[in-house]
């Protein structure tokens, strides 16, 4: 049983047109005519139109899969040209779903595109996964990917993931044919700031083509029931190495069982985070740039402003004066150390690049040591806004 499971006889036929056009699989083993046409018959829904759902969806195209749905309400920024392959530079500050459903139809005008700008949540997720055979989850955050997980396992289809981050990435099929869930994977969310998003880590652009490449092969075998899919296993590549790796994977036997969607924000910590985040505010004094420019231009042996970003950030974009001293090292203790070192009399003022990391860093800081520094609104992106457009956006 594949997941198109339409008898032969029912399978829609091919125009002439599209013979033309999938002539290479028609004539290709484990594809041909009736392969075609499950393709055809398909309908396959990706969460995302980024680094991953790009290539993702431009392939599932090209390959014939009669109906696409494409669920995102962010806008194309320029930073996501670098990876995001579907969009363009004209596409900029326009709707990512729509710029994706505007170069499907360029690409393949018999595959029909269903569009949803909205986030997928608790409360429509279920509605708009019952509508497809397939989901590949092209996200990039723990509370989608569990949602999506669950729904999945209700409503019994099968999910393509896929995830990436610097120079690697992993693959694989989860609720097929009785296989584990992304709950075995990972029974538990990580704590919130665990593991660094693709805008703060950074990611190698066409490592999202490889594993987004990967996704669209498993969802194209899953349809064909064709060879051997990735569910039980979880494949691992370093972009450095070279290398692929494959962990197997078995359903826990403690799994609990997913009754109903839940709220996935209080379950990954996010909904505590942000609680705590303004506890922290309250807590911390804060400083605009224009303030921080005129402390830095009329006071600046009274100031001490430490930059607690990535030694990679502050070689791309800096505030002239600033001392860099990343928040991991705060954490482990060598930075507090270095702090307490240049820390005399001065007013403490830090940043980072949006002002969220500072905050965690100056919190940490009063913990540690009893004093309180000045937490910079907006970070060095604010910075450049208002004060230095010199300074590089990133």
């Amino acid at each position: 049983m594949t997941a198109v499971d339409a008898l032969a006889s029912e399978l829609p036929a091919l125009t002439q047109a599209e013979y033309e056009r999938y002539s290479r699989h028609l004539i290709l083993p484990g594809v041909g005519l009736e392969g075609q046409k499950k393709l055809k018959a398909a309908k396959v829904l990706c969460v995302g139109t980024g680094g991953l759902g790009s290539p993702v969806l431009l392939y599932l195209a090209a390959a014939g899969i009669g109906r696409l749905g494409i669920i995102d309400f962010d806008t194309v920024d320029i930073s996501n040209l670098q990876r995001q392959i579907i969009h363009t530079v004209e596409r900029v500050g326009q709707s990512k779903a729509q710029s994706a459903k505007e170069r499907l139809a360029q690409l393949n005008p018999h595959c029909q595109v269903d569009v949803y700008e909205t986030q997928l949540n608790a409360s429509n997720a279920l509605d708009i996964i019952a509508k497809y055979d397939v989901v590949v989850d092209g996200t990039d955050n723990f509370p989608t990917r569990y949602l999506v997980n669950d729904a999945c396992t209700l409503l019994n289809k099968p999910f393509i993931y896929g995830s990436i981050l610097w120079f690697e990435g992993q693959v694989s099929v989860f609720n097929y044919q009785g296989g584990p869930t992304y709950r075995d994977l990972f029974p538990e969310p990580p704590p919130p700031g665990a593991v660094p998003s693709c805008a703060e880590g950074g990611v190698l652009g066409v490592l999202c083509g490889v594993i987004g490449s990967l996704q669209a092969t498993e969802t194209i075998k899953v349809i064909l029931g064709l060879g051997d899919t990735l569910s039980g296993r979880l494949l691992l590549y370093n972009a450095l190495k070279m290398q692929f790796r494959e962990l197997k994977l078995r359903p826990h036997p403690d799994r609990p069982v997913i009754k109903e969607l839940i709220d996935y924000d209080q379950f990954c910590g996010i909904t505590q985070a942000r609680q705590q985040e303004q506890t922290m505010q309250a807590e911390i004094p804060e400083i605009t740039v224009q303030e921080l420019h005129q402390r830095l231009t009329q006071q600046p042996q009274q100031t001490l402003l430490v930059d607690v970003r990535n030694p990679g950030e502050y070689e791309v974009a800096r505030i002239n004066g600033s001392v860099l001293i990343p928040l991991p090292e705060l954490e482990q203790g060598a930075g507090l150390e270095k702090l307490n070192q240049i820390w005399g009399d001065q007013e403490l003022v830090v940043h980072c690049k949006s002002g969220v990391r500072s905050l965690k860093a100056l919190h940490l800081i009063k913990e540690k040591t009893g004093r309180v520094g000045m937490n910079v609104k907006g970070g060095i992106l604010a910075w450049s806004r208002e004060i230095d457009p010199s300074v590089p956006q990133y």
